[in-house]
Formats: C-alpha cells, structure tokens, sequence
C-alpha cells in the first residue's frame, strides 16, 4: 500500500488540501502516545532544541548594548584556529546534520514507511531536480529581499552566511554544509514529521503550521526577518509535499539556496553592497 498525495484541484485543493486517499491514521491508544513521544524526542535531539538555542541567542541580542543591525551572525564560522582542526569541526557538524536527517528516515522505516512512500526515490530525478530550480527561485529571491527590508528595519543582524578562513577546503566544505543542512531539515521537518501527525490524525493544515513554526523558530538567532521567510519557506514545502508526496525537489531547492548563499558570499564578500 503506497500513500497518494491529495489531489482535490484548483486553489482550493492548495489552500485546504484532503487527506490522503489510503490515510495511515493510528487509533490504538498507546501507540499514538508513543508516535508522540518519539517525535518529543527526534525535536529535542534534532531541530526542537535548536530552535529553544536559536531564541535565547535573539534574547541575547536584543539585550546586548549594541543595536540588532549592528550585530553580525555567521553561518559557518572557524572553530578552531588551527586549519585542520577547524576542517575537522566542520566535518563533524555536517555528519551531526547528517545523522538527524538518517534518524528520521531510519525511523520512518522502523514504522513501516518505505522512502520512496515519502518522495525519497529515483523515480521522476529530471522532474524533481526542475523542481528543485524552480523552489530555489520562489523562496530564495523573495527571501533576499526580506533579509534587505529587515536590515532597513532594525529587526535583522549582519548576517554572514561564512566567515571561515580561505583555505583550499573553504568552497568544498561549504556545498558539503549546504547538503548536511538540507538534507536534516527538509527529511526532519517534511518527510518525518508531517507523517507522523498525519498518523496522529492531524489536518495538513494544522501540520503544514506546526512544522513551519518550528522551522521558523530554529532561525530566529538570524532575527525576526529570518522567522518570517522560514515560516513561509516551511509553509510552501510543506504543501509542496502534502500535495506531490516528492521530498527530493524540497531537499535540492534547500540545497541550491545554500549553495548560492554560502558559496556566492564567500566569493563575492568583498564586492557585495549589503
């Protein structure tokens, strides 16, 4: 049995989607309380405590002497002075990364779910990588102008999307961070937790807000501007998914926007106006 992604059509379909045509909702009283706790913990182990780290940090800020804009926020910054045991940091952070998206896709299949029942497939690669540009585009375009507005605001800090040294392992270390980061969240916050609330019983609705609000919060350490463009970002791919069950296009779009993001300002922060 493979799960259909809702096909009701035109904007209502979008706006209101239903529920999958085979729904995998559990009834049985202490299997649902487990489906709970487990993702109480895969949050608290994974993204939930980094949006908790990511509020204190935006506290901390607004306390600070200095004005939010005049405050800077790196991405990926040096740990060490050493170069290779900077190199060494990095790589752990991006197996760190790469582990939460595992769990949450071992998990799904510890529960039954083959990856391909969540878009994790070959199946449509020329499709879903099309799709993936075209998400880049929608979210990453509006997303810079965001971040500009919320610089002019007050409500964002500098933020430095690298400032590691130049060292010949910068560039590729960069792409191997923008595939650990898309990869955590989008099987993380997509593929497995709005399956499990769809095993809970929840509307897409309700699921597609949940999941945008935790994405959202993770970033707040960027400022409220980056709450908002994630909040919307999560909204998208979670409808994106709710209604195409492909979670490779949500995955390559997460990464191209880090790509042209993390890779663009190392080599163009010395010219960039912003």
């Amino acid at each position: 049995m493979t799960t259909a992604p809702a096909t009701a059509g035109g904007l209502r379909g979008w706006l209101n989607p239903a529920a999958p045509a085979d729904p995998v909702v559990v009834t049985d009283r202490r299997e649902r309380r487990l489906i709970g706790l487990e993702i109480a913990v895969v949050l608290t182990v994974t993204l939930g405590l980094s949006g908790l780290r990511s509020a204190l940090s935006l506290l901390e800020a607004l306390l600070a002497p200095a004005p939010l804009t005049d405050q800077q926020v790196a991405l990926n910054a040096p740990a060490s002075t050493d170069t290779w045991i900077d190199l060494a940091f990095q790589l752990v952070r991006a197996l760190q990364l790469a582990g939460w998206g595992a769990l949450a896709a071992y998990l799904l299949l510890r529960a039954g779910f083959a990856l391909r029942r969540v878009g994790l497939d070959g199946r449509r690669a020329g499709r879903d990588t099309l799709h993936s540009f075209g998400l880049a585009a929608l979210i990453g375009i509006p997303g810079l102008g965001l971040y500009l507005l919320g610089r002019v605001a007050g409500i964002t800090p500098d933020v430095a999307p690298s400032t590691l040294s130049d060292d010949w392992w910068r560039i590729p270390m960069l792409i191997l961070s923008a595939a650990a980061n898309s990869w955590a969240e989008e099987v993380v916050m997509i593929g497995y937790l709005l399956t499990r609330f769809r095993q809970l019983g929840w509307s897409e609705n309700r699921s597609a807000l949940v999941a945008a609000v935790v994405r959202g919060c993770y970033h707040l350490y960027q400022g409220v501007g980056a709450f908002v463009g994630n909040l919307v970002m999560g909204l998208v791919f979670a409808r994106y998914w709710q209604r195409t069950n492909r979670l490779w296009p949500l995955v390559g779009a997460h990464l191209v926007i880090d790509i042209v993001a993390f890779v663009g300002y190392a080599l163009l922060v010395d010219v960039l106006p912003f």
